[in-house]
């Protein structure tokens, strides 16, 4: 489809769009046919005489790849949400429209793939167009769900309107309600050219690219209109400022405000920060601040990506996607701003966590420090692959969405003439409490300070507020206090927040009249900060805990409540208190969303309920039967060989992350030991006795 839009452009030969994948550039794209790396372009596109200029990022479809979608969506202000004829609205076809909805992005679709409906389910064309109906009422129950209420009517899909095109991009034709109308192409001509076989006819008749640019000129908004009201929803900061100002109206003449969206590591120019500037121009050699980092850089050079070739442009104002060279220290999400202190941009918030862990090791020692300098690389330029290199032990273990997202990991470190060795994928866990637990007393090594720790579970509401950004440290502590008021906790302890652990966890002290706690704070802060990334059970990173500072006795000596003491009493306390509150392990739950023919429900049921699965929802759609339902991760490495087997290969699936869920009580343990021995720690879990002190 993109290289039917980068042909109208003048950028690809007619001739080859559609079999270049012009902006697949990786090897392992163009070998797995597939999208790994958001690649953008700009595109020149006229109509009616007028001239347009579009910024299109070309996103992965594949779930492992979602973070790169996300934040793909902060650069722009429409999408073009692409759906297969035959399997209709999937599981991430929901997940990138919830999306852009919440980035107030403006979707319209493009239904693909409509010779799979004459071809393979042998629909007339009046049965064509109730089938794609069904989707385009789908897509729109989707709008309903999640669009907030000034937009829900709005921007709901239709065919009238032009909002929404069919076609086959591989066949390179399309068509929308508008085209129809001015060249008189229907559903009955498509029956005819693929039936008749003269399908090249449908393509001159109606080029693909017409259908698509013409929906995005109709109804995707230019960016002076689209920052009115994107800015309120995506930047917290005062919109009465000079800079708010700026934003709101796209101004080329305001400060510069940009956030990265997309780190390239560039082997000769370093890091490539490519972005949305959403005001003022950028220029060679400016100065900047980058906003998170808390430095200041210098622009070296303003450039922007025509697919995979990178272009020095020197300058560009508001409203592009500019690539920067020079700011090394710029990551994903940053802000850039020509103003130091100003409110930076909402943080992205990803739709999944790392579920799946893998050791990597270099096969010949000399390669160590070339490996370690190729994994920082990788983690900067995809900050959903979580690298984690254990100081003590030397281990490297990298994390990633799904087995797939670490195959090319792995891939692309190979490429770079790395010999490795991996492990099998592993499945992470998180640690969690059921119960509360607390006051519990811990000493510091030399018995002179004491501190009283308590815990118990947050709720799942207030966990989900944490990973979604939604409450954070840096926010101010009135409207952290509503929230966490709102969310039925005691005034005094939603006012006493000390730490918000992004990953689900929260410290909070409660004590009264207590010497010396400022001063002590960052210490004990830290022996909480310890055990949230390592859990006591494995080792593992803790979630859904909130700690409780209910007491703290310090020595009137500074020398004798350093951080050498009152970090490791810090961790004893808390160790203690969780291991007393009934901690388990949580794993992580996959969705799964199976295609069958309605005889294979039963072979089906087997599979899912052999994998400790559950099947959620049965829907009958003409001739096939959609299964919904819910299967571990850990039991899902061999799905594919089980499930083929089963079905004689006639079921289609995809999983997706869901939810993390308590493991089953008797499997807690051996799950505790496997991890442990594992790690190289000793197969039993430590007792809370070892860690609690009496008076």
């Amino acid at each position: 489809m993109s290289d039917s839009l980068l042909a109208a452009s003048g950028m690809l030969s007619p001739s080859v769009a559609g079999k270049a994948l012009a902006l697949d550039s990786m090897k392992l794209e163009q070998q797995r046919q597939m999208t790994i790396k958001a690649a953008n372009v700009t595109l020149y596109y006229e109509q009616g005489g007028k001239a347009y200029v579009m910024n299109m990022i070309d996103t992965p479809g594949h779930i492992d790849f979602t973070g790169r979608v996300t934040r793909s969506l902060r650069a722009i202000d429409g999408a073009v949400v692409v759906s297969d004829a035959v399997e209709g609205v999937m599981t991430q076809t929901e997940t990138v429209t919830r999306q852009a909805l919440e980035e107030r992005v403006r979707p319209v679709l493009y239904i693909n793939k409509i010779d799979r409906l004459v071809k393979e389910l042998k629909l007339a064309p009046d049965k064509m167009q109730s089938w794609l109906g069904e989707i385009i009422r789908d897509f729109n129950q989707l709008i309903t769900i999640y669009a907030e209420p000034e937009y829900r009517e709005k921007w709901k899909v239709s065919i009238k309107e032009s909002s929404v095109a069919f076609g086959s991009a591989k066949d390179r034709w399309g068509f929308n309600a508008d085209i129809s109308a001015k060249s008189g192409i229907n559903f009955k001509d498509v029956y005819d050219a693929y039936t008749k076989g003269d399908v090249s006819k449908l393509s001159e008749v109606a080029p693909l690219h017409e259908a698509i640019l013409g929906m995005v000129v109709k109804h995707h908004p230019p960016p002076h209109v689209a920052q009115r009201y994107r800015i309120p929803k995506i930047w917290s900061g005062d919109l009465e400022t000079d800079a708010g100002k700026a934003l709101l109206a796209c101004d080329d003449n305001g400060p510069i405000i940009l956030m990265v969206t997309n780190i390239n590591v560039d082997q000769e120019a370093g890091v490539v920060a490519t972005g949305r500037l959403f005001s003022g121009t950028v220029r060679n050699g400016e100065t900047v601040y980058l906003l998170g980092a808390k430095r200041e850089g210098r622009i070296q050079s303003v450039n922007m990506y025509m697919g995979v070739h990178r272009e020095i442009i020197g300058s560009i104002g508001a409203g592009n996607i500019p690539a920067l060279l020079g700011l090394e220290h710029a990551r994903a999400g940053e802000t850039i701003s020509s103003v130091p202190k100003l409110p930076q941009f909402e943080s992205i918030h990803y739709v999944s966590e790392p579920v799946v862990t893998m050791a990597v090791e270099s096969k010949h020692p000399k390669d160590l420090p070339k490996l370690v300098e190729a994994l920082r690389r990788l983690s900067i330029e995809d900050p959903n692959l979580v690298i984690r290199i254990n100081e003590e032990s030397g281990e490297m273990l990298m994390a990633g969405m799904g087995v797939l997202h670490l195959e090319i990991a792995t891939s692309l470190l190979q490429d770079q003439k790395l010999e490795i060795i991996t492990s099998k994928p592993l499945i992470n866990y998180r640690e969690t409490v059921r119960g509360r637990a607390g006051p519990i007393m811990a000493k510091s090594p030399n018995r002179h300070n004491k501190l009283f720790v308590g815990i118990e579970p947050l709720t799942p509401e207030v966990i989900e507020l944490i990973r979604t950004g939604k409450i954070n440290e840096n926010m101010d502590k009135k409207s952290l206090q509503t929230i966490f008021r709102d969310q039925g906790w005691e005034a005094e302890e939603s006012k006493r927040v000390v730490a918000i652990d992004e990953r689900g966890n929260i410290f909070v002290e409660t004590t009264k009249g207590v010497q010396f706690l400022q001063e002590s704070m960052d210490s004990i802060r830290s022996g909480f900060e310890d055990i949230m990334a390592n859990g006591p059970l494995a080792y593992e990173f803790c979630r859904g805990m909130k700690i409780i500072l209910h007491h703290y006795v310090p020595h009137e000596d500074p020398a004798h409540r350093t951080y050498a003491q009152l970090m490791p009493a810090s961790r004893r306390a808390i160790l203690g208190s969780i291991l007393s509150a009934q901690p388990t392990l949580l794993e992580p739950m996959l969705g799964i969303d199976i295609k069958a023919p309605s005889d294979q429900i039963g072979a089906i049921a087997g599979v899912i309920s052999s994998k400790r699965g559950k099947m959620l929802k049965i829907e009958q759609k003409e001739v096939f039967t959609i299964i919904e339902g819910e299967i571990p991760a850990s039991e899902s490495f061999d799905l594919s060989e089980a499930m083929r087997g089963a079905t004689a290969g006639k079921a289609i699936w995809n999983t997706h992350f869901k939810s993390w869920t308590p493991l089953p009580s008797s499997m807690v343990l051996p799950v505790v030991r496997e991890i442990r021995k594992r790690k190289g720690l000793s197969e039993d879990p430590p007792k809370a006795s070892e860690f609690i002190d009496t008076e």
